[in-house]
């Protein structure tokens, strides 16, 4: 099993487009990045502590790669945006990769240079690649929220 942490806006959706993936084991949606120690919602809805709200993956590499996660991290979101997705703003729903070796590393790097030299978007990619810190997990009710609302039909 590996791990995989990514920040794409609203962590509801995106958690709910990699819990239909294939190879994926588990999910869990928190909040990483930041400052406060075992940050709440409303602590990191204030955009003052740092955080930005993921979805940490578990994953058997012998069934999904890396490689195909980032494909459906770029889908799951407009990585051109930087510090907003949608109607949500704040430096919370930012695009990152938080990355838990060299190798994740490594392939985000390349799979956001093929992004930028693709021209699928006018815009520059502001995904920040950073390394995984501390995962605080969300309150009970962010876990699986849209499936939870019988919502998770995502396009992906």
């Amino acid at each position: 099993m590996a791990t995989a942490t990514f920040a794409a806006g609203c962590f509801w959706g995106v958690e709910a487009a990699f819990r239909q993936v294939q190879g994926v084991l588990a999910t869990r949606v928190g909040y990483m990045g930041g400052t406060l120690a075992n940050p709440s919602y409303e602590d990191v809805c204030t955009d003052r502590t740092g955080h930005a709200e993921v979805v940490q993956v578990d994953f058997d590499p012998a069934r999904v790669s890396y490689e195909q996660l980032l494909d459906v991290f770029w889908e799951a979101h407009d990585p051109t945006q930087k510090n907003r997705q949608g109607p949500d703003v704040g430096t919370q729903y930012r695009s990152a990769i938080f990355h838990h070796d060299d190798a994740q590393r490594e392939a985000a790097e390349a799979s956001k240079a093929r992004l930028s030299q693709s021209g699928k978007d006018s815009r520059p990619v502001a995904t920040e690649i950073a390394p995984a810190q501390t995962f605080w997990l969300a309150e009970d009710y962010h876990q699986q929220y849209l499936e939870k609302r019988g919502l998770a039909t995502c396009g992906i």
